[in-house]
């Protein structure tokens, strides 16, 4: 799989929640070096992740950024926008966010986004180069489901983005944290993933998420998927 500089074994997540501490403990687990910022005060983040995600690093968001190329964003949905538009400037950012109303609040811009939420997180982030992934397991389903061992039985997680390379990167960081990667398509096509979507909620054999994602995306015109 093709490779950007800098991201081998190295992951940066803004946003210490259930889904940014899922990841963080699967990657520690994996062998990669984990920084993550929180919403609060250093030290109570630290806290946070010693508890949750122990291994990982506590910093701020502006730490995490500097640091590294390959960041997940983890936040809740409705605060994506407080972030500047250039923080994640030539950056890979995973877009692991779901809009959900009850907890996000009306949304009209998420919740009639056309060609799916992730869209409208690249055009806010247009200097960043956003894939679509690890949204679409819950965080009860990430630990329960990860498989290090590759000749193990594996859930696949689909990954979608408009940019080949970043693409590749992180289907082979879904490998790494233990499930099989399945290619997406398009940033588009990540609709999908949203909630509602064939794929969100998803804990299925590589070869049966990309059957669901495929049926969708030739109803829908989109790029074709295949798996990694």
């Amino acid at each position: 799989m093709a490779q950007i500089t800098d991201t081998t074994q190295r992951l940066g997540i803004v946003g210490a929640g259930k889904i940014g501490t899922s990841i963080a403990r699967a990657a520690v687990a994996a062998g990669y070096e984990v920084t993550i910022s929180g919403s609060g005060s250093i030290d109570r983040s630290a806290l946070t992740i010693e508890i949750l995600a122990p291994g990982a690093h506590a910093a701020t968001t502006a730490q995490v950024v500097e640091s590294h190329k390959l960041i997940v964003l983890a936040v809740p949905t409705h605060k994506f926008r407080e972030l500047d538009h250039d923080l994640f400037n030539g950056k890979v950012v995973i877009d692991a966010m779901n809009y959900w109303e009850p907890i996000d609040g009306s949304d009209p811009e998420l919740a009639e986004a056309e060609h799916g939420s992730s869209t409208i997180v690249q055009a806010w982030f247009d200097s960043a180069k956003v894939v679509k992934s690890f949204n679409q397991l819950g965080y009860h389903q990430f630990d329960e489901h990860r498989q290090p061992d590759p000749t193990g039985v594996r859930t696949a997680i689909a990954a979608a983005s408009n940019h080949p390379d970043a693409l590749e990167v992180v289907l082979q960081l879904i490998d790494d944290l233990g499930f099989d990667p399945v290619h997406a398509g398009s940033l588009e096509a990540g609709k999908a993933l949203d909630p509602g979507g064939p794929g969100f909620g998803a804990a299925l054999p590589a070869d049966q998420l990309t059957a669901a994602l495929s049926q969708l995306a030739t109803a829908s015109g989109w790029a074709s998927i295949a798996t990694s």
